[in-house]
C-alpha cells in the first residue's frame, strides 16, 4: 500500500508533526515551539510532538494540544529532570527509538510534513520516506562546537564531569551530529550568527526566520524607572551571569537576578564572596538579588523598571534582549552572537568586547537613556506576527 502522502492533502489541511529535543520547561526554544504548534493547530491538522524526555508538566495550551510521544531515554529514572543533560552518549540512541515510533504514525495514518525546533539532538529524527524535514535550528549542539569550554570550566564536581564525558565522547558525537543532518531536507536559522554555524559545521545552507517576540504582552507602561540592573537568564555555564554580578558589585549597582539552572547555589557563593572582598577593600559594594524564577507579568514589571538589562553572554538569538526593548528599556550586550542583530548600539543599548567585568561596567556607564521609543520600533522587528507570517510561508512551501 502507497503511504505517501496526496498532494491534495499537503496542499490543503496538512498532517503535520512536531519534534522538540526535550519538554522541561518554558524558555526561548518552547517559545517558537508553541508558535510553531498554534500554527499547525490553527492551519492543518496536528499528528504528534516527538521528544527525547518530558517532565509532564503543563507548557503552553498548544503544546499541550499535541499527543507526547517520548523516547527511550525517557524510561531513564530521572531523565525527565536534570539527568538528561548526563545522557548525552544516549540521544543516538534515543532519536533512532523516535524515528521507529514516527514510522509506525505515518504507516496508520500518513504525516505530509515533520517540524523540528532543535538545539541539540532531535533534528537527527529522521522522517519516513516522501515526508519532508523541516528544521528550526537554534543552533549545533553548543556543547559539541561552539562553547566547549563554558561547560567544562570549572573546579566543582559536575565540571569535571562535564570534562570527563564530553574528552571521552565528544569526537564520535560530533560525527554523528555531522551525520545526522542528512535527516534535514531544509534548515531554518534563528539569526545570521547561526547560519553561519550552521554553514561552518554542517556545510549547510539555511533560512532565516527570527525567533517570535511577544511584542504585544512586552509594553512599555510608563513607570518610574529604578536604580537598578536586571539579569533574566538560565543560571547555566555558558550564560556567563558570573560577569553581571561581579560588574555590578564592583559598580556599586543593585543587580536583580531572575532565573533558575545548574549554577545557582555556586553563583550565590560566589556572590557573597566577591561582595565580602570589594566591601573590605573599598567599605561598598553593589548588591544582588536573586529572584528565582518569576512569572510573566512579574518579568513585565522588572522590564519595565530596571535602568538597563545585562545580557553578558554569547547567544544564538537571545529573546531576553528583544523582550527588554519591546518594554523600553535598553540592553547592555556582549558584541557578539545574535545580540549584533537585536540591539543597535548608542540606539537602544550598547555593546562590551571583553568578557570581564571592568567591560561591561563601563559599557553599562555609557548605557543611553531615555531610549524607550527606539527600544519598542527595534522590538516590533520580531513580532509574533511576522514571525506567523513568514513561518507559514515556509512550511507552504515545504509542503507543495
Amino acid at each position: 500500500m502507497d503511504r505517501r502522502p496526496s498532494a491534495q492533502r499537503r496542499v490543503r489541511g496538512a498532517r503535520i508533526a512536531l519534534a522538540h529535543d526535550w519538554l522541561v520547561s518554558m524558555r526561548g526554544g518552547e517559545q517558537v515551539l508553541d508558535r510553531i504548534a498554534r500554527l499547525v493547530i490553527e492551519d492543518h491538522k496536528p499528528a504528534a510532538l516527538y521528544t527525547l524526555t518530558d517532565a509532564r508538566v503543563p507548557m503552553t495550551e498548544a503544546i499541550d494540544a499535541f499527543e507526547h510521544i517520548r523516547s527511550s531515554l525517557d524510561r531513564v529514572p530521572l531523565a525527565r529532570k536534570r539527568l538528561r543533560r548526563w545522557l548525552l552518549p544516549w540521544y543516538p540512541r534515543g532519536v533512532e527509538s523516535l524515528r521507529v515510533k514516527l514510522a509506525r504514525e505515518h504507516e496508520h495514518e500518513p504525516i505530509d510534513l515533520l517540524v523540528s525546533t532543535s538545539s541539540t539532538a532531535i533534528k537527527a529524527l529522521a522522517a519516513p520516506p516522501g515526508v519532508p524535514h523541516l528544521c528550526y535550528c537554534h543552533t549545533p549542539a553548543r556543547f559539541l562546537w561552539s562553547q566547549q569550554d563554558q561547560y567544562t570550566k570549572g573546579r566543582g564536581l559536575r565540571a569535571r564531569l562535564r570534562r570527563i564525558g564530553l574528552n571521552r565522547h565528544g569526537d564520535r558525537l560530533r560525527e554523528w551530529d555531522t551525520q545526522s543532518v542528512r535527516a534535514v531536507d531544509t534548515f531554518l536559522a534563528n539569526s545570521e550568527h547561526t547560519r553561519d554555524l550552521i554553514q561552518r559545521v554542517y556545510k549547510r545552507e539555511s533560512r532565516l526566520v527570527y525567533p517570535p517576540a511577544r511584542t504585544e504582552f512586552f509594553t512599555p507602561a510608563g513607570e518610574e524607572r529604578q536604580d537598578s540592573w536586571l539579569l533574566v537568564s538560565a543560571l547555566e555555564p555558558y550564560k556567563r551571569a558570573d560577569l553581571a554580578i561581579d560588574a555590578a558589585i564592583q559598580s556599586d549597582a543593585r543587580l536583580l537576578v531572575v532565573g533558575d539552572g545548574s549554577q545557582a547555589k555556586a553563583l550565590r557563593a560566589h556572590a557573597r564572596k566577591v561582595q565580602r572582598q570589594v566591601t573590605k577593600a573599598r567599605g561598598r559594594a553593589g548588591r544582588v538579588e536573586f529572584m528565582g524564577r518569576v512569572d510573566d507579568e512579574q518579568l513585565r514589571t522588572l522590564y519595565r523598571r530596571a535602568r538597563l538589562v545585562v545580557f553578558p553572554q554569547v547567544e544564538d538569538f537571545g529573546i531576553v534582549a528583544v523582550e527588554a526593548q519591546a518594554c523600553g528599556t535598553p540592553v547592555v550586550a556582549r558584541a557578539e552572537g545574535g545580540a549584533l542583530e537585536t540591539v543597535l548600539e548608542g540606539r537602544t543599548g550598547v555593546f562590551f568586547e571583553d568578557p570581564s567585568p571592568a567591560a561591561l561596567a563601563e559599557a553599562a556607564r555609557k548605557c543611553p537613556e531615555n531610549v524607550e521609543e527606539n527600544c519598542r520600533a527595534n522590538a516590533e522587528r520580531f513580532s509574533e506576527r511576522v514571525f506567523d507570517d513568514t513561518m507559514r510561508a515556509e512550511m507552504a512551501r515545504m509542503l507543495r
